[in-house]
């Protein structure tokens, strides 16, 4: 896992920094609480500088979710993590106040093995979010959206679905 963050993130830098010679804009980093069809989650981001005319972005997001289930007639939350690069679009509506986007990209699970006999599972997601900015350095943001994975939890035995469906975030993200 820390393999796949590590490529990821130096994708993710190396892009930005073509990107960031080109805008002279900035990064963000982020925090947030999430819902991934019934599996709460905390989350950090970074998303890069906006390119092609200020409105096109590269985001890298790694979560930790929890599924609820039962395990010897006890419920307990066992965790999980996913892995999200997308791309993300954006329209202003008041300028640097206010503005909505689109987003869009492909997940990478890592299950846990109390409920999955899979190390790692690839999907897709897409939202739409909207963001407030307070000042030039922090901003406020939700977002509604979906994920598909095909993920089942085989070792629980109703094989429930997990990191599929409606999808829900909300955060803060500093400029850097």
């Amino acid at each position: 896992m820390k393999k796949i963050i590590l490529v990821l993130t130096t994708i993710l830098l190396s892009i930005s920094q073509v990107i960031y010679a080109q805008e002279k804009k900035h990064f963000s980093v982020g925090v947030n609480i999430n819902q991934v069809q019934n599996d709460f989650g905390l989350g950090l981001h970074t998303t890069s500088p906006y390119f092609a005319n200020n409105s096109v972005a590269v985001k890298l997001g790694a979560n930790i979710q929890w599924l609820q289930h039962i395990d010897k007639n006890e419920t307990i939350w066992s965790p999980y993590y996913n892995i999200q690069l997308g791309f993300r679009s954006r329209h202003p509506i008041i300028k640097d106040r206010l503005s909505v986007y689109a987003e869009g990209g492909t997940v990478l699970l890592f299950p846990n093995a109390i409920f999955s006999n899979k190390r790692t599972i690839f999907g897709g997601y897409g939202l739409l979010g909207l963001e407030f900015s307070a000042n030039k350095k922090i901003g406020y943001f939700i977002e509604l959206g979906g994920m598909g994975t095909g993920a089942l939890a085989d070792k629980i035995p109703t094989k429930p679905i997990y990191s599929n469906g409606f999808t829900s975030s909300f955060g803060i993200r500093f400029i850097l």
